[in-house]
């Protein structure tokens, strides 16, 4: 069965949601459509793009992904569909698309350059027949004229060297928990028969927690995380607030020769 994800910065209070799923299924309603999630904070390039980089490599190969953040985005912004490792990607060229792989595309269509809608609904009246059109098999050079390239931006890139590693937080998810972009491989490597201190905030650790329940309730923990990413928390506890720490709050490692 064909699937469309749908990540969208619309809540669920308003119509907008249904709106669109249903424009897809009037196209084929046979296609399965999976929520990631609309609850991104409105407009939230960098919130959309942590949880769609985050599991969009856990659906099949082949899936859409329909993504409607910041839709209406600058003047000049275009509605594109793009093809990067293996799935498809549909919404606006707002700079979101360029931060969840470093890969290229194979391809970037623009979607309204055949028949041009104007409208303040393009998830339902641009995207959503693209992507179900997508998943029934359409191919993507169908569906629009070839873009040579489509906009990227910079996240926050981590700085490492044989005594340092110097990371950012780039998450504080639901739990308070501050996720970094220090990865396992990194610290893995310079780590190696070394001692360490971890320094977020005021606080500091010289250790790696194996899991979140290795420390009582009110206390630290550091672990890596399902995706290999440090991760700073508190049990039971809110991190972000009790710590004074939120996103772009530095995470240092330093190591001892």
């Amino acid at each position: 069965m064909a699937i469309i994800t749908f990540l969208s910065d619309f809540g669920e209070s308003d119509h907008y949601v249904s709106a669109v799923k249903a424009k897809i299924l009037s196209v084929n309603s046979g296609i399965r459509i999976v929520d990631i999630s609309h609850h991104i904070q409105p407009c939230d390039i960098a919130h959309a793009a942590y949880v769609l980089n985050a599991v969009f490599r856990d659906f099949p190969g082949g899936t859409v992904h329909l993504v409607a953040v910041n839709t209406i985005g600058q003047q000049g912004d275009k509605y594109i569909a793009i093809e990067l490792e293996g799935h498809y990607f549909v919404g606006t060229d707002n700079g979101l698309f360029g931060l969840i792989s470093e890969q290229e595309a194979r391809f970037q269509v623009d979607l309204n350059s055949i028949n041009p809608v104007n409208t303040p609904f393009p998830a339902k009246l641009v995207f959503a027949p693209a992507a179900a059109k997508l998943a029934s098999n359409t191919a993507i050079q169908d569906l629009g004229e070839s873009l040579p390239a489509y906009k990227k931006m910079l996240g926050r890139r981590l700085k490492a060297n044989k005594s340092l590693i110097s990371g950012h937080v780039i998450r504080v998810d639901h739990f308070g928990n501050l996720v970094s972009n220090i990865d396992k491989a990194t610290f893995d490597l310079l780590s190696s028969k070394k001692k360490f201190t971890i320094t977020f905030g005021r606080e500091n650790t010289t250790r790696v927690n194996e899991s979140i329940n290795t420390v009582e309730a009110g206390d630290i923990f550091v672990i890596f995380n399902d995706r290999g990413m440090l991760e700073i928390g508190i049990n039971q506890g809110h991190a972000s607030e009790l710590l004074g720490l939120s996103y772009d709050s530095a995470v240092i490692i330093n190591f001892e020769e």
